[in-house]
This record gives C-alpha cells, structure tokens and sequence, in this order.
C-alpha cells in the first residue's frame, strides 16, 4: 500500500498544452474549415480516417496532410465549431467528430464501424 501511494506521487503530472496556432493564411484556414465543417455535418458523425477518406475525394488542395487535417480539427474544437465524442463498447473506445448542433439520439456510428452501445433506462 505504501509502495503504491510513493509511486502514485512520484509520477509526474502530464504537461498542459497551449492553445494551437494554425499558420495557414486566413483565407487558406477559411476555406480548409467551411469544407470540414459541412463534411462533418453533412456525414457527420464521423472518425478522423472517415473524415480523411471524405477529404480525398472532395480534393482539398489546401491541406497538407492527414497530420495538418486533425490539427485543424483539434483549432476547430477549441473554438467550439466541433465536438468530440466517445463510444465505449466493451474494451474499445471510438472518438467521432460532430457539430454542436447534432442531437445525441440522432448520433449513430458510421456504418462498417463499431456498433454505438445503448444506455439501459431506468
């Protein structure tokens, strides 16, 4: 017990990160945003790699990468134009992308992923 609590404390506590600086132009940030945006809230709910896919095929010359598209999509949560949700089934967890504006009895899981679990009423 001991043992457990001077480990418990001798543990570093994990850094705070700052808030994220897109260096983009803003007309770049703008375009690269309304795209996301309306990919998530046309498909929405969405996985990064199903935003990633959805990002191909509509051509989005002005992202770099897959990396660059979720730290837009990490500058767009902090503003609050997206919101970031988990799905627990059994051992796994599923982070899906979704506006603010989407009602939680209408977020599904994309299909081909894992099922969304179901809360028992009480």
């Amino acid at each position: 017990m001991l043992g457990t609590a001077i480990r418990l404390f001798a543990k570093k506590p994990k850094p705070k990160m700052g808030p994220i600086e897109l260096k983009t132009p803003p007309e770049q940030r703008l375009t690269i945003t309304r795209v996301l945006f309306d990919i998530v809230k046309e498909h929405g709910p969405l996985t990064v790699q199903d935003t990633w896919e959805h990002v191909k095929e509509v051509g989005l010359k002005d992202l770099k990468g897959k990396q660059h598209m979720k730290i837009v999509l990490r500058w767009m949560r902090e503003r609050q134009k997206l919101r970031l949700i988990c799905n627990h089934v059994g051992q796994h967890k599923q982070f899906l992308y979704t506006t603010w504006f989407t009602k939680p009895s209408t977020l599904n899981s994309p299909a081909g992923s894992i099922p969304v679990k179901q809360k028992k009423p009480y």
